[in-house]
């Protein structure tokens, strides 16, 4: 069964409340934090994530592209946040990050930006909860899909597959109903979708779709 994850980086957020009302149906909400140091944009941060916590009516899937993640990111944890994901570029030390990201109560993720190679981080596989593809290059929504991702996607299924851990494989970044089906094949099964939902008359019946599509493809 296919993730949707929409990312509330196209949604508005004079009126976050009843935007996130708008996705109930979705697996989760994705939550971009963005410090404009470790990419050129700056979004939210602590406190109004808390608050999406707080008001929520699904569990928080929370990205992190700051720079100062190995501080950060527990404090991200202990929002109440469902997963947490950072960027290993972005970390000193990731495998203590993601134990103590586990030990707050919160899934691990790792995220991976598109020029980084998946192959030095396969032996932490055991240790993740979810592997982040980059399928742009992180910092803006709305850029398309980067198919030169792909392979990337299906030696990353490939390595989760023989390594049997329960590794989620997340993809962000410009997945929409055209590309959602690629991505889908190659292996992704977590989905995170910004403008094609937020952009839609409909953002439930695009989450719903989404899923459709991707559930066909995956299977």
């Amino acid at each position: 069964m296919s993730a949707i994850n929409p990312s509330i980086l196209s949604a508005d957020f004079a009126n976050l409340e009843a935007e996130l009302a708008k996705i109930a149906t979705a697996d989760a909400v994705h939550v971009d934090v963005m410090d404009n140091h470790f990419v050129p944009n700056l979004t939210i941060g602590l406190p109004v994530v808390q608050r999406i916590q707080e008001v929520s009516p699904v569990p928080l899937d929370v990205h992190l592209m700051i720079t100062d993640v190995d501080r950060w990111a527990p404090e991200y944890a202990d929002t109440g946040a469902a997963s947490v994901t950072f960027h290993v570029e972005a970390s000193a030390a990731p495998i203590r990050l993601v134990r103590e990201l586990r030990a707050r109560g919160s899934r691990a993720g790792l995220a991976l930006r598109p020029a980084t190679p998946v192959e030095p981080y396969l032996d932490l596989l055991a240790e993740l909860d979810l592997l982040l593809v980059m399928t742009v290059e992180p910092g803006f929504g709305g850029q398309p899909f980067l198919e030169t991702m792909l392979p990337k996607i299906r030696r990353a299924r490939s390595a989760i597959d023989g390594s049997g851990a329960a590794v989620a494989l997340q993809v962000d970044g410009g997945v929409s109903v055209e590309t959602i089906e690629q991505a889908a094949e190659a292996g992704a099964t977590v989905f995170v979708a910004g403008s094609a939902v937020y952009n839609s008359p409909d953002p439930a019946e695009a989450v719903q779709m989404l899923r459709q599509i991707a559930d066909h493809a995956g299977g």
